[in-house]
């Protein structure tokens, strides 16, 4: 809003006391000398019919000056960094109980995982002997989802063939350690052992992803009980393990996930909107009022 514009109000007031006041030249005509009953409200209508352009004036300098209303208070989303964190080592190329391929089923489930967080950051992060960052945090999610066909293990080269977890969460740490906004959490997909999660190094990263608030939730995809050095790592985050072996029980876990970290809304006050209806409305009704009392009703010189 422009409230300064408001100062220029004192020409069409200026004008309308110049109008109620002034008086002009008078000419003289024969009818001028006959005798005349008073007409009080002639002269009202008169100066009515004069004034409304100087009130049309008033109107359309408010709305230059741009009126505005509080709207009603609003609610943002809080964002939620997600990192995903995917095994593409040579066994994710082994089949599930239902025949699907396990980096199949990841990559669906994955997909589906984005559709379900819409308007949270995410990532992806792909890892095998090696960790690739394949798509960085962004709140484009279907960036994700058309990244991650892509992935195929058996095309990958081979020092992507062996599983180092401990590797992927401390470069999925270092991601998510740099953003300054809402909750942290990485989603682990693997299905083999880890080789680089032994000595206390499993305790030891779990303590990291603590210390900044991160969330751990691992997935192992295949036959049996996760491995115990995942357990071990997620232990030390307000995360979870889950064991799935077919690609049903991976959306299932995807919608757990869902329901544990749901999306938070917080006060976001409310805006200021411009609303030009009032002085919109009021401007045609005065302008339709002026032409109609001008068909009969103005001022001559004489």
């Amino acid at each position: 809003m422009h409230p300064w514009v408001l100062v220029f109000w004192l020409v069409p007031v200026f004008l309308l006391l110049w109008e109620a006041f002034r008086e002009g030249p008078r000419v003289s005509i024969p009818i001028d000398h006959r005798k005349h009953s008073k007409r009080f409200w002639l002269g009202k209508v008169l100066w009515t019919s004069s004034s409304l352009p100087h009130f049309l004036l008033l109107v359309g300098i408010a709305v230059v000056a741009g009126p505005q209303f509080m709207g009603e208070p609003e609610k943002k989303r809080e964002i939620s960094n997600i990192e995903i964190c995917l095994d593409v080592s040579g066994s994710m190329g082994v089949s599930m109980s239902d025949g699907k391929l396990r980096s199949d089923a990841a990559v669906e489930s994955i997909q589906y995982f984005c559709k379900m967080r819409e308007g949270d950051a995410c990532g992806l992060t792909i890892f095998g002997g090696e960790t690739i960052r394949w798509t960085p945090l962004t709140r484009d999610l279907a960036a994700i989802s058309l990244a991650a066909p892509f992935i195929d293990p058996q095309r990958l080269p081979p020092h992507m063939n062996s599983t180092r977890i401990g590797l992927a969460l401390e470069s999925c740490l270092a991601t998510l350690s740099k953003v300054d906004e809402g909750d942290r959490l990485i989603v682990l997909l693997s299905d083999g052992f880890s080789s680089d999660l032994g000595g206390g190094a499993a305790r030891q990263i779990g303590q990291e992803l603590s210390e900044y608030n991160v969330a751990l939730y691992a997935i192992f995809i295949g036959d049996g009980a996760a491995p115990g050095q995942l357990y071990e790592v997620v232990s030390q985050t307000e995360g979870e393990v889950f064991a799935v072996s077919d690609s049903a029980g991976l959306e299932r876990v995807f919608n757990h996930i869902d329901e544990m970290k749901p999306a938070r809304l917080k006060p976001a006050g409310s805006r200021p909107i411009e609303d030009f209806s009032i002085f919109a409305w009021s401007g045609l009704g005065l302008l339709g009022l002026h032409l109609l009392l001008f068909l009969r009703w103005r001022i001559t010189p004489w």
